[in-house]
């Protein structure tokens, strides 16, 4: 009786176990993105989140670092560093165009790599 229990104890932890790793689909994703002020904060945060599946960005200022939680399933890091881009805003990966960089305020105007 107590081989049956202990049985049926370890099938249930094995599928909650399971449960919980589908249901874990977030990722925490760390990119570097270009930029200087508050303004440059608001404009690469709306950018990531405005792309479906982004659930939380965070850019630092100071660090130059943009802190995602995104779902894998919806969609990548590379489709939140296109974004970003898209406001003018140069990421590790993917650079702004000289168009979208040259609509950013002069404040916002960061000293690009090339």
């Amino acid at each position: 009786m107590k081989k049956l229990v202990l049985i049926m104890v370890m099938a249930f932890v094995g599928v909650v176990a399971q449960a919980q790793e589908k249901l874990n689909k977030n990722a925490k994703i760390m990119i570097e993105v270009n930029g200087n002020c508050g303004m440059c904060q608001k404009r690469i945060q709306k950018a990531a989140l405005s792309v479906e599946g982004v659930k939380s960005a965070v850019w630092d200022i100071e660090s130059h670092q943009l802190s995602l939680i995104l779902n894998e399933e919806k969609c990548t890091p590379l489709a939140v560093k296109k974004a970003v881009a898209k406001v003018g805003h140069d990421t590790d990966e993917v650079k702004a165009t000289k168009e979208d960089y040259e609509k950013l305020h002069t404040c916002c105007m960061y000293e690009r790599k090339e």
